[in-house]
């Protein structure tokens, strides 16, 4: 199932679109109590684009510097999210649909 708030996920599932090859990397982020930000730690696995329930601000700001799209409203399961974005249903992140807390 996808995290509400991707710096709080415990794992993050990397799908390579070309190979369907699927890996779980564990989140060991400053987030969770390790070194470093979410997004570097993504980048590091040469991901192009990010589905994500929600995020902040900060987040999407370090994605964009990585090159790196970012679509929200990301609910279910991965395969679910999937599906969405390639239905086009998830809204690429802007200011406007961002967190601006993290409650979640």
């Amino acid at each position: 199932m996808i995290s509400a708030h991707f710096g709080r996920a415990e794992t993050f599932t990397i799908v390579d679109s070309e190979t369907d090859e699927v890996e779980v990397v564990p989140n060991t982020s400053e987030h969770m109590g390790g070194t470093g930000l979410p997004p570097e730690l993504i980048v590091s696995k040469g991901a192009h684009i990010m589905l994500v329930g929600g995020l902040g601000p900060k987040a999407v700001q370090m994605f964009e510097q990585f090159g790196i799209d970012v679509f929200v409203g990301a609910t279910g399961t991965v395969r679910d999210v999937i599906s969405s974005w390639k239905e086009g249903l998830l809204e690429e992140a802007t200011d406007k649909n961002v967190c601006s807390e993290h409650r979640h």
